[in-house]
């Protein structure tokens, strides 16, 4: 499955060089950075065999040509013709984790003192399994992420008819409590079940546990604890293999 969407390696015009290490090796040196939560430099040279510069170098390069994403749609897919996604009620949130380096998309944390952090934006099926997901600075409004996550649920295949993109009814807490948002999941048939602030408990909506194991699950890859890059298209690329890893292992129960 990875070797549809990694890009060919490129060709030395000129011949010679070193030979490049396999996309199959470099991928499980990634994953283990991911999981483990040490640095590329870190990497045991004894159980692997590109070096740490070589593995971020080439996840530099995936990352740029959008290889993480691709992979989560095509694991989706996989998922969805099995009829392994439940779309009858999706479900919204967000994690925030502080920022050592600071960088791209991130800003001071409201509930950490002001200190700079960055926010993982999610949308999971009924099961709880990522469909779209997005970063932030840690001083977005959560309201203001709905709306591209939404967007950027990708077309699934299902196990029968065409493909989807939109779920039946999406559950949300106070954060996204604005008539605005409601109006505009109506325009587009998704029925809603937002908490209404000074009205009822986020904890009565039936969906806190399901959006908090999803998050636990991503706490599940070390790498996500604390934001260590400053480049925000490599966090958002950790966070995409996160998500990954999550659908894959439902995948091959």
């Amino acid at each position: 499955m990875f070797q549809r969407v990694v890009p060919e390696a490129p060709v030395r015009p000129q011949g010679g060089g070193r030979r490049r290490h396999g996309d199959r090796e470099v991928l499980a040196a990634i994953v283990f950075v991911e999981t483990s939560g040490c640095t590329w430099q870190q990497l045991p040279s004894a159980s692997f065999a590109p070096s740490g510069a070589t593995a971020h170098r080439r996840f530099a390069e995936w990352s740029k040509a959008r290889v993480w994403a691709k992979l989560h749609r095509l694991v989706l897919d996989e998922l969805g013709s099995r009829g392994g996604l439940d779309w009858s009620r999706c479900t919204i949130d967000s994690v925030n984790m502080r920022a050592l380096k600071k960088g791209e998309l991130t800003g001071p944390n409201p509930v950490d003192r002001g200190k700079h952090g960055s926010k993982i934006h999610l949308i999971t099926e009924r099961t709880g399994l990522p469909l779209s997901v997005g970063i932030s600075g840690a001083n977005l409004h959560d309201s203001q992420a709905l709306e591209p996550l939404v967007r950027g649920i990708p077309r699934i295949r299902s196990r029968c008819g065409p493909r989807r993109r939109r779920p039946a009814k999406l559950h949300g807490d106070k954060g996204y409590d604005y008539n605005h948002l409601r109006r505009w999941l109506r325009k587009r048939g998704i029925r809603h079940r937002i908490a209404r602030k000074g009205i009822e408990s986020s904890q009565r909506l039936g969906h806190r546990w399901t959006i908090e194991r999803s998050m636990a699950w991503l706490a599940g890859c070390r790498r996500l604890h604390r934001r260590y890059e400053r480049k925000a298209f490599h966090f958002l690329a950790f966070t995409s293999i996160a998500c990954t890893l999550i659908c894959y292992r439902k995948l091959t129960k």
